[in-house]
């Protein structure tokens, strides 16, 4: 495996760094978190038609770049350092990936070309009140009548839930899991915002009464089509932490250069320096197991059948840059001292964005369980389960 990125992909980081400069810095993102959307619709339009970010993972014939889970991740990167409020990860890895790995031709047709354009934003749902990644805490359930789908039950935790035009609802038939494609207007379709410790990425209830639906077709069970999209939509969270991280350590490691005390600055004391070089450790070990997943990740689409690596890379890649991510961003804020803990500096916003991402698609104690499956470490329990 070839573990740099090309030319090409480094430029495509370095564009999309330049753009988030000039259009999102600080004080629009303080602006976007108090608005009713969370995100501003000019400036998502203008993502998928100028750079084409919403589009990169999908295929040409449905309107994008064609591109693949590495050029996704490099730009996820860029989005975590810059604390960008947009569904790209709603949208453009959770909703487009479903949308690419299930086996509905007709799906693919109707929804993709909206995504990659930005003319659409979408969503997944999966979890509910247990706040479970796994098929048993699905109970939303789908019922066919009169030749059609209804759902009944709700989901909570839905990134951008409460805005998005398609909603991929993950629900229980009578013949197992099935996911199904609800419009954001959907008569019986209540969606709520959800109060939440990172304003800058969106979360809502949907409760869903009798909503109609149209069930998306897979190649199998429906949950192998589920695990399939948590495991990339992990990669792609995994590169963003890795953004967040790498941006947090960048502003310790620049207050630690301009605070003096005792005539000196901070930076220049033992103390810090070690402090500096352990989150310098955790970040770049962090970036290399994203790099890796992702091109993992790459790997498995281009391969004839599943790749047995990936989700093991995903489950670690997860686990490793959860950690990672909050310990550079509780240590900046420790750099920082009193004034790292003040609303308006935005060590906190690092904060709590890296605290959401632990838990999001499972903290790293979920993941590090899951990685032991993959590898055939089942614990007791797991085997008399079985």
């Amino acid at each position: 495996m070839d573990f740099a990125f090309s030319e090409e992909q480094e430029e495509l980081g370095r564009t999309v760094r330049a753009f988030l400069t000039h259009t999102s810095p600080e004080t629009e993102t303080r602006r976007l978190m108090e608005t009713p959307e969370g995100f501003d619709r000019a400036l998502w339009l203008r993502m998928g038609r100028e750079l084409g970010l919403q589009g990169l993972a999908v295929p040409e014939e449905y309107g994008g770049a064609g591109c693949g889970p590495v050029e996704v991740g490099v730009v996820m990167e860029e989005m975590g350092r810059a604390l960008v409020c947009a569904p790209f990860l709603s949208s453009a890895v959770l909703a487009t990936t479903t949308l690419l790995r299930c086996a509905d031709e007709d799906a693919r047709k109707l929804l993709l070309p909206g995504l990659a354009s930005g003319e659409l934003v979408g969503t997944f749902a999966l979890t509910e009140d247990s706040a479970r990644w796994d098929a048993a805490g699905v109970r939303l359930t789908a019922r066919e009548s009169n030749g059609r789908w209804l759902l009944t039950g709700h989901k909570t935790f839905v990134l951008d839930g409460a805005t998005a035009d398609v909603v991929l609802t993950v629900a229980r038939t009578g013949d197992g899991i099935g996911v199904f494609c609800v419009e954001g207007d959907a008569v019986g379709l209540t969606r709520a915002p959800l109060p939440t410790l990172d304003p800058t990425r969106r979360q809502a209830r949907l409760d869903y009464q009798d909503v109609p639906a149209t069930r998306l077709r897979t190649h199998g069970d429906g949950w192998e089509l589920v695990s399939e999209v948590l495991d990339r939509a992990a990669v792609a969270l995994a590169a963003e932490q890795v953004g967040v991280a790498s941006r947090a350590l960048d502003m310790a490691v620049e207050y630690a250069k301009v605070r003096h005390q005792f005539g000196r600055p901070i930076g220049s004391f033992q103390a810090v320096k070690h402090l500096l070089a352990d989150v310098l450790l955790e970040v770049e070990s962090a970036r290399a197991a994203a790099h890796y997943a992702l091109l993992a990740a790459e790997n498995a689409e281009n391969a004839a059948d599943a790749d047995p690596e990936l989700p093991a890379v995903a489950s670690l890649a997860k686990a490793f840059c959860s950690d990672a991510c909050v310990q550079a961003a509780q240590e900046n804020i420790q750099v920082h001292g009193g004034i790292g803990f003040t609303w308006e500096h935005p060590a906190h916003l690092y904060l709590k964005r890296a605290k959401t991402s632990q838990l999001l698609f499972g903290d790293p104690a979920h993941h590090r369980e899951l990685l032991a499956r993959r590898i055939g470490m089942e614990t007791e329990q797991d085997e008399g389960a079985a």
